[in-house]
Formats: C-alpha cells, sequence, structure tokens
C-alpha cells in the first residue's frame, strides 16, 4: 500500500505548484486567485524508487469564506488519512493568522509535518523563512515551488519520514474491493458473498468509516474481500467531501488484485461512476461492473439495454464483464467471485513469444498500418514483459507512426485470440535497433 501525503496550508501559499512538481504533471489548477483549489486532487510522486500518493487540498482560511466549512472538512479528512503532512505557508508574507489557524489543527495530529515555506526564490530570500519557527512545526523548509527550487531535498525529507507501506500478506488468495457511490449495496453484496453479517448494513448513506478486510474461501479458490469505507455523516459537507474524496477507496485499490465497480440500477449509470472507476483504470488494476438493485429497476428495461447503457457510458472498460445482481434477494450473486477469478486469471495471463508475434504479423498484413506524422509504422518484433496488466512491448520503426486507433486495432486482435476478459492490456512502442 502506497504512503499518502497531504499538503494543506492557507489560499495562495503554492500547494498546488508544489503538489504539480511532486506528481510530474499539472494536475491541480493553479491560478493566481485565493480559494481557486477548493477539492482535494490526488497524484502518485515517485522519488529514490520509491512511489506514494500525493492529496492537494483547498486552502484554510479563519474567516467564513465561502466553502470554508467543505475545504476544513476535506482537509480534516485528508490529515486523518496521511502519512506525512506538508504545512506549507508562503515566505514572503510571514507568518499569517490563517497560518496560525492551521498549526493549531496540525498540533492535534500526531503526525510526521514538514513546515515548507514557498516563493523563496534565492539565497538573499532564505532569511525569510526562519520566522516561521514561531509556529511550533519545527524547522521550516524552503522551497520554491514555481522555480523547483529545493524541491529534490524536500522529497528527501519526504522519503526519510514517510512509513514503510505493510500489507497483510494473504498469500495466493486473490483480493478485491467494491468501489462505488454511497448506498449502492456494496456492504449488502460483501455480507452475501461472506453468508454472514460481517459488516453493518444500514439503509443510510455512508455506514462504513473504515476498510474492512475478510479471508474466506469458496470451494477450492481463495479470496479477500475488502469493503471500502463511505461517508461519516449525511449533509451537506460530508456529499461535498464523497464527490471528490476516495481516500480509503484508493488504498483498498492499491491492494486489490481485482476491482468491482458497483452501479445501482434504480438511479441508472451517473457520471460520479466514472469518477470513481477512475481511480482504478489509473492504476490498472482488473474490473468487474455489478449492477446491484436489479429488482428495484425499471420491469420493462431488459438486461441488454442497461448493458449497451454502461457500454456507451464506459466505452473504456469494453473488456469489463457485467453483471446484474440483488443483493436483497442474492439473484445473481452466485455469478460474482468466477467473474473476479476470471479477471485475475487475465490479468496473469502470458503469451508464448513465437505465438505473440504469428498474431501481431497476421494483424499487419490483414490491416497495414495507416499513413500517421508522416510515416507508416512496421511492427517488426513483439514481446510480452509484464503481468498485472499483460504488458506488451512492440519493436518498430518509429514509435511516433503509432497512431491510436491502429494500436486499439492490435488489442483486440489480442483479445480476439486470449481471453483477457477484465483486464486491461498495456501496447508500448520501441523503436527497434
Amino acid at each position: 500500500m502506497l504512503g499518502l501525503v497531504a499538503l494543506v496550508g492557507a489560499p495562495n501559499v503554492g500547494k498546488s505548484t508544489i503538489f504539480n512538481r511532486m506528481v510530474g504533471s499539472r494536475s491541480s489548477i493553479v491560478e493566481d486567485t485565493p480559494g481557486i483549489t477548493r477539492d482535494r486532487l490526488y497524484g502518485t510522486g515517485e522519488w529514490l524508487t520509491r512511489k506514494f500518493r500525493v492529496v492537494d487540498t483547498g486552502g484554510i482560511e479563519i474567516k467564513n469564506a465561502p466553502f470554508q466549512t467543505e475545504i476544513r472538512a476535506q482537509a480534516q479528512m485528508a490529515m486523518e488519512e496521511a502519512d506525512v503532512i506538508l504545512f506549507v505557508v508562503d515566505g514572503r508574507l510571514g507568518v499569517t493568522g490563517d497560518d496560525r489557524g492551521v498549526a493549531k489543527m496540525l498540533y492535534k495530529t500526531n503526525k510526521p509535518v514538514i513546515l515548507v515555506v514557498n516563493k523563496i526564490d534565492n539565497r538573499e530570500k532564505l532569511g525569510d523563512a526562519a520566522e516561521f519557527y514561531s509556529l511550533g512545526l519545527g524547522e521550516p523548509f524552503p522551497v520554491s515551488g514555481a522555480h523547483g527550487i529545493g524541491i529534490g531535498d524536500l522529497l528527501d525529507k519526504i522519503i526519510s519520514v514517510l512509513p514503510e507501506g505493510q500489507d497483510e500478506d494473504y498469500g495466493d488468495a486473490i483480493t478485491f474491493s467494491f468501489i462505488g457511490r454511497p448506498n449502492v449495496g456494496k456492504s449488502s453484496l460483501t455480507n452475501k458473498l461472506l453468508g454472514e453479517e460481517r459488516t453493518i448494513v444500514k439503509d443510510l448513506a455512508g455506514t462504513t468509516r473504515d476498510s474492512i478486510d475478510t479471508p474466506f474461501t469458496s470451494g477450492e479458490d481463495k479470496f479477500v474481500a475488502i469493503d471500502t469505507a463511505g461517508l461519516v455523516k449525511k449533509g451537506r459537507i460530508y456529499e461535498a467531501i464523497d464527490k471528490y474524496a476516495a481516500l480509503r477507496a484508493l488504498r483498498a485499490i492499491d491492494r486489490s488484485h481485482v476491482v468491482v465497480l458497483v452501479l445501482d440500477a434504480e438511479a441508472g449509470v451517473l457520471d460520479q461512476d466514472r469518477h470513481v472507476v477512475g481511480y482504478a483504470l489509473d492504476e490498472a488494476k482488473g474490473i468487474v461492473v455489478v449492477v446491484n438493485k436489479w429488482d428495484l429497476a425499471d420491469k420493462g428495461e431488459q438486461q441488454a439495454e442497461f448493458a449497451q447503457k454502461i457500454r456507451e457510458r464506459f466505452k473504456f472498460l469494453a473488456y469489463a464483464k457485467i453483471i446484474f445482481v440483488s443483493a436483497k434477494t442474492g439473484r445473481g450473486i452466485e455469478g460474482i467471485l468466477p467473474a473476479i477469478k476470471q479477471a485475475y486469471e487475465s490479468a496473469n495471463r502470458r503469451v508464448p513469444t513465437s505465438i505473440l508475434n504469428e498474431i501481431i504479423q497476421d494483424a499487419q498484413n490483414m490491416n497495414p498500418a495507416p499513413e500517421f506524422n508522416h510515416g507508416r509504422i512496421k511492427i517488426k518484433y513483439a514481446n510480452q514483459v509484464a503481468i498485472n496488466p499483460p504488458t506488451f512491448v512492440l519493436f518498430c520503426n518509429d514509435p511516433h507512426f503509432a497512431h491510436f486507433s491502429y494500436t486499439r486495432y492490435l488489442e483486440n486482435r489480442l483479445r480476439d485470440t486470449f481471453d483477457f476478459t477484465g483486464t486491461p492490456l498495456k501496447i508500448i512502442y520501441r523503436m527497434s535497433k
């Protein structure tokens, strides 16, 4: 499980700029306007071969500015979940009342806190960082997020205090997690699969607070069900948190071989479902789609029609199996574990090199690549280099000639030949020497 680093601080101190430096992309909106980052954003950083999660939070103010109640609640949850907290302050402004307010919140966390003094662009300004000792959070760490000054040293410091991730060793068991919006029936499905009330189930969104690991067997197969957390309370604040926050779900996804996206048949397919499953796609996990509450769905709508809607809204999940179930009546539950096992086996499937090259060459002969970027790609040799997910390296004349549509065509040819149901595939082009 990856460690989690949370950035907190007052508005407009440069948290988002530092976040972008750490994750290597402009994932967070950066504008010179206080409070522009209202919602937490997530990314993955890597330093010295060590990967970790990074979460960006909205600026915390003392005054009752718009959205401050929601922002403080989101930041509080991020701090509770984090392994390391970066407290970012503005070196040009000096210590502000908002800084002192955030510091008071951090005194109660009992987590490693690194005091990051941002906007220190040159050595002449190093003295500006000294006054931040008064916050009582240790030695200030001067950086410039905009220019990248001190970021490498900051990452060294983060790695030195970030706890080593330790996962439970479940041996050869298949670990899976249910993800989805609140109140879609994740806990009820877990209980049906286990045949007992292992997790609290109420008809109220957000009952489950912590992820629960439950090892069990089905026939000769070993599984571990990870029931992910939902909201803590009802209300506008926690609805705002749930819309953007999925820290515990992210950690469950990290630890899972297969992720089960649970949809609500009664509510239909919502944009938030796409947002939730995006985390699993980013991590290239095996995926199964379960449509729960089918007993409550429109009786006039057949499964085929509903499945077609899912395929249209989730075009990137064409390889995932769709199962219709009712946790209340038990209908269709028996199909979940076989689908999980199938996705797991697909993700671990290896293609013999000779057969792989035969498939790729036949595909090129049947449908030569189109001209793209002033050239036509010619694949000379192929090799599978990894599993989870199956990853294929195609050696060619020039990777720049590869159009995404042709990559999709090659992927489909592989799927036509081998059973890769439930798992994404990665295709990487490299220039042949």
